[in-house]
């Protein structure tokens, strides 16, 4: 029974999405003609209210759309009705129910989702439970769809459902699977997926990502470019408390290391969390990165054919003034990693920064810490000496660490 449920859902889903756009298409237009009745939306879904005893009855969460169908047939046989017959009482009986066929292809595609939301749901848990047991494609299918729904924005019954199925522990349960049976796709995608849920709501997801074992999988069992990629992500929207739980359990050594890794999509989207963590970041986390030789590293990557000095293209040329003309074409609000700073920008320059993913990695870096909302400006101002000072200890030259210093004053405040 329950491989035919496996084999069943996927066409369920295609024939529940056909539907929703179905009645998606009716809201966009219920003025039908005398030919419209026999259009593919209206056929679609008068189909389904046909079949309803034998398909909706089935389920007691369904009676709602069953109503609805049955309040969309007496519609669309009124509103033929109706046009045998001329004149203004004819015409405003019209209107009436061209407004009504709207306002329920609305509540039917409303409540088609509801459906989709829960087979989705369903389809899931149940592939989660054995992830090793289905097929690859299918389940990451299914993973990309759940991404993609919760993205849409907070639904209450959809998080309902997700509380009721207990999936967030079966998306960390596989996330945090041994390596040998689950592909690291699937494991990716998981990720991705626990991402997505902390954006839908996090005052009811982030704890359990904060008590888990997400955060160790991402970095130390996994440490691949896109588990890096999440960890950016989740800091991004828990802030300070994931950076705290990553500096309390003593991991902020091995997102340094990534800094050295062969692959560069992993150097590059290390070097996002650095700055990450360090425009959220308090000082014990800041202090940790710099005990693992970071400055050293970064003076090293700026050095590299990937980093370049953004001062010599006037890049880090701060607007000193207050307001912004609407008219100043040349100058934008640009982020630097998280961080919001108006530069002067041309096209040479994007060009630079695209082939040149390390430039002035320093000075960005500093930058993260002068504006972020995890150190006091008492900190500051020392921490700010102790990367000049460590700048010029790294430096393979005085021309070097001059240009490096000048940058990360340039970028200060003034």
């Amino acid at each position: 029974m329950e491989d035919s449920q496996k084999q069943e859902s996927p066409s369920v889903l295609k024939v529940l999405e056909a539907l929703k756009q179905a009645s998606h298409d009716l809201q966009t237009n219920p003025s039908l003609d005398s030919n419209d009745s026999n259009s593919s939306s209206i056929k679609a879904l008068l189909e389904l209210e046909t079949e309803s005893d034998n398909i909706l009855s089935k389920d007691p969460n369904l009676s709602t759309l069953s109503k609805h169908l049955s309040h969309l047939k007496a519609l669309v046989q009124s509103l033929q009705s109706s046009r045998a017959h001329h004149g203004l009482t004819s015409f405003l009986t019209r209107r009436l129910t061209t407004h009504s066929l709207s306002r329920v292809a609305a509540a039917i595609e409303s409540e088609i989702q509801s459906w989709i939301d829960r087979e989705s749901v369903e389809s899931l848990s149940r592939c989660l439970r054995e992830p090793s047991q289905h097929n690859e494609d299918e389940l990451v299918k299914l993973l990309t769809q759940f991404e993609d729904r919760v993205s849409e924005g907070f639904n209450r019954e959809l998080q309902d459902l997700i509380l009721k199925s207990k999936l967030f522990s079966s998306l960390e349960s596989v996330l945090c699977h041994p390596n040998s049976s689950v592909a690291m796709t699937i494991r990716e995608h998981s990720a991705m997926a626990i991402s997505a849920l902390i954006r839908f709501n996090k005052d009811v997801f982030v704890g359990q990502v904060l008590m888990g074992q997400t955060i160790k999988a991402l970095i130390t069992t996994m440490a691949s470019a896109n588990s890096i990629g999440v960890l950016c992500s989740l800091i991004r929207s828990i802030k300070s408390p994931i950076v705290d739980e990553i500096e309390s359990n003593g991991q902020i050594p091995k997102i340094i290391s990534f800094l050295s890794s062969p692959d560069l999509q992993i150097r590059v989207l290390a070097f996002d969390c650095v700055l990450e963590i360090g425009y959220f970041g308090r000082k014990e986390a800041i202090d940790a990165m710099l005990e693992q030789d970071l400055i050293r590293k970064l003076v090293e990557l700026q050095r590299s054919e990937l980093g370049g000095d953004l001062i010599d293209l006037g890049m880090f040329e701060m607007d000193e003034e207050d307001g912004e003309s609407e008219n100043e074409n040349e100058k934008r609000k640009v982020s630097v990693g998280g961080v919001q700073r108006r530069r002067r920008e041309s096209s040479r320059e994007k060009r630079f920064m695209a082939s040149h993913p390390f430039a002035s990695c320093v000075a960005r870096f500093w930058v993260q810490l002068e504006v972020g909302e995890g150190l006091r400006q008492r900190e500051k101002r020392a921490l700010k000496q102790l990367i000049l000072v460590r700048v010029r200890e790294a430096s393979a030259s005085d021309a070097e660490a001059a240009t490096i210093v000048a940058e990360v004053l340039w970028g200060s405040s003034p």
